[in-house]
């Protein structure tokens, strides 16, 4: 199953008691206070591991707590330190605040940790209070509260390449046939009901990831049909594959399916509708009017963007796509060097 979003509770452990004692020795008369301090309470961590795909083992374990610390002792013994705890997360996650929505955190990197609550500093004992004029102090401090808070978890997947489109316009089909994926393929609406991620592999040891998202419809910015929950899953990808059915099985005309999609993008985030887009005509082996094909390719011509006509199930176009596809993220991540050069240029 696979869970995009939870709501954890995670409590840091208390700070443990100082002590107030005395020494109490055979030929030491006057030992003084003794009291020792109490141990720091445990810290609780998020942690991004690769080995973790989805925040389904957090919805069954919501709550998160570290171990206290240990109280003081005499004859001037701290307590034990309260051991901290680590929570695994996808890479892609982010954390926010439940109670005002404040993102915290962003794990975009494996191995990267965030303190999500810090653990309560043991309490002084006597032993800290002795003064010239006090010198039998009989009192201690208590240990602090460890943090807690509520946290709202969201993944958002990290793929190169994400496939949009309209319920059954292909995208399963396409990530199975380019990669070792094997999403769900049927013949019904909303067949794929959570996002798959596939490599591709190009050769000479070079890949990319797809990510293939559940299908859209119109009001999908708004929460129609699989809603928006699922757009987020976009928001990290380089290029978006837009595929369009363009058979008359789908009872749609494809020029407005993919004026539907671009709006509901630009009505969800501007930003990933600027992204950088491949328009890919799917199903052309069941094509019975050439003209929902050519008037389709003239759409995406006018708006300057890349077409492709493929067949998935007879393997028709899509190496073609592939290595288009590979050159379009060659090409963007040396435009994002060339910037990331021409802005270390204007600061210095």
């Amino acid at each position: 199953m696979f869970i995009d979003r939870v709501k954890i509770k995670v409590k840091a452990g208390d700070g443990g008691n100082g002590v107030t004692a005395f020494r109490r020795e055979k030929f030491i008369p006057r030992g003084g206070p003794s009291g020792g301090d109490g141990g720091n309470g445990g810290d609780v961590w998020l942690e991004s591991d690769e080995g973790v795909n989805t925040l389904l083992h957090l919805r069954y374990n919501p709550e998160h707590k570290a171990q206290r610390g240990r109280h003081g002792e005499g004859s001037n013994r701290h307590g034990k330190e309260g051991e901290s705890i680590i929570v695994k997360v996808p890479v892609g996650t982010q954390v926010f605040d439940a109670e005002d929505n404040e993102l915290m955190f962003d794990f975009t990197e494996p191995g990267q940790r965030f303190l999500a609550a810090k653990g309560g500093k043991g309490g002084w004992g006597n032993q800290h209070f002795a003064t010239p004029t006090n010198r039998a102090p009989k009192y201690h401090y208590t240990g602090r509260p460890g943090e807690e808070r509520e946290l709202q978890l969201e993944l958002k997947l990290i793929a190169d390449v994400g496939l949009l489109g309209f319920p059954n316009a292909g995208k399963s089909t396409l990530i199975s046939v380019v990669s070792a994926a094997k999403p769900k393929i049927a013949d019904y609406p909303f067949t794929t009901l959570e996002p798959n991620l596939g490599v591709v592999d190009i050769g000479d040891f070079r890949s990319f990831v797809v990510a293939d998202i559940p299908g859209l419809i119109e009001g999908a910015s708004e929460g129609a049909g699989l809603g928006d929950r699922f757009l987020r899953h976009v928001e990290r990808t380089k290029l978006l594959l837009h595929l369009v059915d363009v058979s008359s099985l789908s009872g749609r005309d494809p020029v407005e399916d993919y004026e539907v999609i671009n709006r509901e993008l630009e009505n969800y985030n501007p930003k990933i509708a600027q992204r950088p887009q491949i328009v890919v005509a799917t199903k052309i082996d069941a094509l019975d009017d050439p003209e929902r094909l050519e008037n389709l390719r003239r759409r995406a011509l006018d708006d300057d963007v890349p077409f492709f006509a493929i067949s998935s199930v007879t393997n028709v176009g899509t190496k073609d796509l592939v290595y288009r596809v590979a050159q379009m993220l060659d090409e963007i991540a040396e435009n994002a060097v060339d910037e990331e050069e021409e802005f270390e240029f204007d600061v210095q």
